[in-house]
């Protein structure tokens, strides 16, 4: 019989690969930033550098409870750096879409198991 705590794990791996997709193109922005729309190096590169790797953290810290309200959290933050990348405004909505699919697949997933 599965434990319990398994019957999220396929939510998590959505939700995970959706931080490590998202660590991905929060990196690139960095030259872009840099280079084609003249933000400072330090900037880009603290602001989405770490960004990139909260990304990652946060995918290996999904097994905690809290972990989905920080990655919510996280989403907003890059959405955020549109304000430095404008088509990280776009990019941030798509991710908090995928986000948001994976926090709902995840519940219907739960109650499915519940019943």
């Amino acid at each position: 019989m599965a434990h319990p705590a398994n019957t999220a794990n396929p939510a998590r791996r959505l939700l995970a690969t959706v931080l490590a997709c998202e660590a991905i193109v929060i990196a690139l922005a960095i030259p872009v930033a840099i280079t084609v729309l003249d933000v400072d190096g330090a900037t880009a590169g603290g602001v989405c550098g770490g960004l990139a790797v909260a990304c990652l953290l946060m995918a290996g810290l999904l097994r905690f409870p809290w972990a989905v309200a920080a990655g919510s959290v996280l989403q907003v933050l890059i959405v955020a750096t549109g304000f430095m990348v404008p088509t990280m405004f776009f990019l941030g909505v798509v991710f908090g879409a995928l986000w948001a699919t994976g926090i709902w697949m995840g519940r219907k997933a739960e109650s499915a198991g519940a019943r």
